[in-house]
């Protein structure tokens, strides 16, 4: 790595994405089962030459992520899917998502009654299905718990309607976040209890995202044991569509000390900012691991590391150091591909962090670099 980046950047390596991949395609491979990316966790589209040599196409949550889809990753090639979903659709965007589509799941019966013959008019060869609310999810925050109460993600038992049975050809449901396979288990008994009397008139069952697949203990037999035999069980197809366990562990965010100040502790005012940057620290909440560091007060030296903005939340937490940092010294947070440059903002007129991959051969691409206009073209 010699060539000098200006900090912010989110770096991908391009080696430990591949590994990813590869366990993604061995449960495919043992399974039978078809892996899709789901680009809402995970959309450096740069990635997708090397992602679609594994994957059989994206999962997207609306038109622009569904023209990512088909221009970035499955144009030309009829083997890579396009999945869309979205909780509704708009009248303005349905016959462009239809024409786009291979796979378009509705969440409700009234959304899939109002548009069912328009988008099958546009689209023949569509596929639709509904999302289940399987109504029993582990999930460890609520704001990601796609099964908490009053969830509006998802058609429950109650509000099931069997008229969508002559229309669909499979039905999805995703009820996991950052979890194992023990969760998909208590899930999946939920929803065969509830829905197993429809599998058989379903070609396929999607169970959707949240599998922690690629996190280091998770039981990848075990899944792969469950896929077939609910496979062998209702002669269905399965589908899983993950995101984050695509983007696990697979790059970094890198910052820079730009001042240090003291207020009752060493306070480490940063280049990057959690609020705009990794969002999802302050929305888990968790706090991000940072190379080279212990807790606060392991090792000698402790600082509080903040954002430059001027949101007074936005810090990523206390870290502790052997040696003192000094301005300049650059500050590099672990695992942040997934769900954070997605998500990020340009709140305060902050830069975006650039985006760079780390090549196999160990060289450097810097794919992207932000700038004022990056700013100005969201404002008016």
């Amino acid at each position: 790595m010699s060539k000098k980046i200006n900090t912010p950047y989110y770096m991908c390596d391009e080696s430990l994405l591949r590994a990813n991949l590869e366990i993604l395609d061995y449960v495919q491979k043992e399974s039978g089962a078809k892996v899709i990316l789901a680009l809402k966790g995970f959309a450096m589209w740069s990635t997708f030459p090397l992602v679609k040599q594994y994957l059989k196409g994206c999962t997207s949550s609306g038109l622009h992520e569904a023209l990512l889809a088909r221009e970035e990753f499955a144009k030309d090639d009829p083997n890579l899917e396009v999945h869309t979903y979205s909780p509704a659709y708009k009248d303005e965007d349905i016959d462009q998502i239809a024409e786009i589509s291979d796979h378009i799941v509705f969440n409700s019966p009234n959304q899939l009654f109002k548009y069912c013959d328009r988008v099958k008019n546009i689209n023949p060869n569509i596929s639709m299905s509904l999302r289940i609310n399987p109504e029993q999810s582990s999930s460890p925050k609520d704001i990601y718990n796609p099964c908490g109460l009053y969830s509006r993600l998802g058609t429950t038992f109650a509000n099931f309607d069997e008229r969508v049975l002559e229309h669909i050809k499979g039905l999805n449901f995703h009820a996991l976040c950052e979890q194992n396979v023990d969760a998909l288990e208590d899930v999946l008994a939920a929803f065969e209890t509830k829905f197993s009397k429809y599998f058989k008139s379903m070609k396929y069952i999607n169970f959707g995202g949240g599998h922690h697949i690629t996190k280091k203990g998770y039981d990848v037999e075990k899944l792969i044991r469950i896929i077939k035999e609910f496979r062998a069980k209702y002669g269905v197809d399965v589908y899983l569509e993950p995101g984050e366990a695509v983007g696990w562990e697979t790059g970094v965010l890198v910052s820079s000390v730009l001042d240090i100040v003291h207020n009752g502790m060493d306070i480490a005012i940063l280049d990057t900012s959690a609020e705009a940057h990794m969002p999802d620290t302050l929305a888990m909440p968790y706090r991000a691991m940072v190379r080279g560091s212990g807790e606060a007060g392991e090792k000698k030296h402790t600082y509080r590391f903040g954002g430059n903005t001027c949101l007074a939340g936005d810090i990523m937490g206390d870290y502790s150091f052997d040696e003192p940092l000094k301005v300049g010294d650059t500050v590099i947070f672990e695992d942040q591909i997934h769900y954070t440059f997605v998500k990020n903002t340009t709140f305060n007129g902050i830069k975006l962090p650039s985006l760079v991959i780390l090549k196999e051969d160990k060289t450097l691409d810097i794919i992207k670099e932000f700038g004022y206009q990056d700013y100005k073209n969201r404002l008016s």
